[in-house]
């Protein structure tokens, strides 16, 4: 038995080689169209989702996890771990770290729910690195430790290809002020303190490839990097992303991640964007 067993949920879109490998539990949100549910990235695919996206006049929702699905995966978790730590999208932007609390009670094992106040690739960032705290075997408080180290260095920049689903989703945030601009440029924002945060305006998708490529550049100043390159419909830009990444800058880690169904009902197609930060 390990001291430490990680469990989170899907909009931290971990690989699922990775998550396998590292023994992460996996909580799925729900998307929600009309009436119907689907778990996200289970029983709806980003391409499916997508599709579907274009073609229904319904916008869909998106719901946290309930209370025993969350319990049931920190149960198991607890089965094969003397602590659980749960880390969870930002507070801000689902009420998921809410009902973990929840769940959290019913467990007789420690389970500690962090908010990791991000979400997508840079949640995912944040797991992998708890996750092999765990495998090295390091007790809770050890583990909670190196995730709050890498929640305070973590970056999320994302290209939008437009402004319309955030807006839709009330996810929107300071970018609002772009609202009323003719949207002929590639939206740069980030996410900070799980808030949206507009950055920068580029007019074509190359030129936001190559701000993204700078700005990490700026943050992370020559030191080794982990980073995970995001898309959505977009994995042929993503890997000519990942190459540029790989071939500018000391990479501890690079990967890339697909945003699931849930987050892509906020963010809309054609999401490009990088999450990393840097060692010291």
């Amino acid at each position: 038995m390990r001291k430490t067993a990680i469990v989170t949920d899907s909009v931290a879109t971990v690989p699922a080689e990775l998550a396998q490998r590292y023994d992460i539990g996996i909580v799925p949100l729900e998307v929600i169209f009309g009436l119907e549910s689907f778990h996200d990235g289970i029983d709806m695919t980003p391409a499916e989702f997508y599709r579907r996206l274009a073609t229904d006049r319904v916008m869909p929702k998106t719901s946290a996890p309930s209370v025993g699905e969350l319990a049931a995966a920190y149960a198991e978790a607890a089965r094969r771990a003397e602590a659980v730590v749960a880390i969870h999208l930002a507070a801000s932007l689902s009420a998921t770290v809410t009902v973990a609390h929840q769940a959290a009670a019913l467990i007789d094992t420690p389970v500690h729910v962090l908010d990791c106040r991000t979400a997508a690739a840079a949640q995912g960032l944040i797991v992998l690195a708890a996750a092999r705290a765990a495998e090295a075997g390091a007790g809770a408080g050890e583990v909670l430790a190196t995730t709050r180290k890498v929640m305070d260095r973590v970056y999320l920049l994302v290209m939008l290809d437009t402004l319309h689903y955030l807006r839709k989703g009330g996810r929107i945030g300071g970018a609002q002020a772009w609202l009323g601009m003719a949207l002929r440029f590639k939206p740069i924002v980030a996410l900070a303190n799980g808030r949206v945060v507009p950055v920068e305006r580029p007019r074509t998708r190359p030129r936001g490839v190559a701000r993204l490529v700078e700005l990490m550049a700026e943050a992370t100043k020559g030191r080794p990097v982990h980073v995970a390159v995001t898309h959505a419909e977009a994995l042929t830009e993503a890997e000519a992303l990942r190459d540029r990444i790989a071939a500018q800058f000391d990479c501890r880690e690079l990967i890339i991640t697909e945003l699931t169904p849930v987050m892509g009902a906020h963010a809309g197609p054609g999401v490009l964007g990088i999450a990393f930060w840097a060692e010291d």
